[in-house]
């Protein structure tokens, strides 16, 4: 018996020729693949060699290379800084609220956007909630500083105009925390519909028509059809979004905090821009940076091995 040609060659030049096969035969979908794949090269994986500052005395005259190694000096001195345990703290709680009360609303949003039938209503409804995400939020910190300013803000006025007193919303402490999560909320949730609303166009026809020949109502339709048809769906969305839960917007809190609100509303992203760029402490910002994917890589490893046990497909 004559054995082919191509089991006489080694494994890895056989798994080599078939990889390159492959990118020929979907050599247009890799070529899509590209600009993604030239980003995250550059912007995500070639950053990573910066992250040895953690464990240097950067010098910016030496460079990466001729600065010297302390070790885990920097760390020592992190742990031992009230401040950032402060921040960290800050971080976690705002990460949780807008865990909590903003995962869930583009998926309601989604879910009775699919149950509308006025087509024109429903286009209508999803360029209102989307807007808002295509505004920066340079701008939304103007608008947010017009609505809710003490002294002359829209909403204070209709306040102190009902018998009420100003509310301090961007200078109270313990409102402004919840003036974040609301304005990220109001201004992302619509655009987070967007992936449950093409999960929702996936769902077969005729799984609502057999639900509604049993006598199930539109509750149950949602419930028993809906929800579980979607569900591989919102389990990723949720382990990516526990795998950033460091993650609490710079951009945001960075354009409406001050002073008088640290203690609640100062961040890990906002400390590290402090003492990197404004301090100049490099080494100590990197090793801040470095801790925060830690404890984020390690919150997404955790969140997928726990989908995976409960017999979800998770993201690896």
């Amino acid at each position: 018996m004559e054995v082919p040609t191509s089991l006489l060659r080694p494994k890895a030049s056989r798994n080599r020729a078939g990889l390159f096969r492959r990118i020929i035969r979907f050599r247009y979908l890799y070529l899509m693949l590209l600009p993604a794949a030239v980003y995250y090269a550059v912007f995500h994986y070639y950053p990573m060699y910066g992250a040895m500052i953690a464990f240097k005395q950067f010098s910016i005259m030496k460079g990466i290379n001729g600065s010297p190694w302390v070790g885990f000096q920097h760390f020592e001195t992190l742990f031992k800084l009230d401040k950032f345990w402060q921040v960290f703290w800050n971080t976690i709680v705002i990460s949780f609220y807008r865990l909590i009360f903003g995962f869930p609303l583009p998926l309601i949003a989604a879910i009775l956007l699919n149950e509308v039938r006025k087509i024109v209503f429903k286009r209508f409804v999803q360029t209102v909630i989307y807007l808002p995400h295509f505004i920066s939020w340079v701008i939304m910190g103007g608008l947010l500083i017009n609505l809710l300013s003490m002294e002359n803000g829209v909403v204070n006025q209709a306040i102190a105009a009902l018998g009420g007193e100003p509310i301090g919303f961007l200078t109270d402490e313990s409102y402004f925390r919840s003036t974040l999560v609301g304005s990220m909320i109001w201004k992302e949730f619509g655009w987070n519909t967007i992936i449950y609303m093409a999960a929702l166009a996936g769902v077969n026809p005729q799984l609502y028509e057999a639900a509604w020949m049993d006598g199930a109502n539109r509750w149950k339709r949602i419930w028993h059809v809906t929800i579980p048809c979607i569900r591989t769906t919102i389990i990723i969305l949720l382990i990516l979004r526990i795998g950033n839960m460091m993650e609490a917007g710079f951009e945001q809190i960075f354009v409406l905090y001050h002073p008088g609100v640290y203690r609640t509303s100062d961040i890990i992203d906002t400390y590290v821009y402090r003492i990197g760029l404004v301090d100049g402490r490099f080494s100590l910002a990197a090793t801040v940076g470095l801790f925060k994917s830690a404890i984020n890589f390690t919150l997404l490893v955790f969140a997928n091995r726990l989908a995976r046990r409960m017999g979800e497909r998770g993201i690896f």
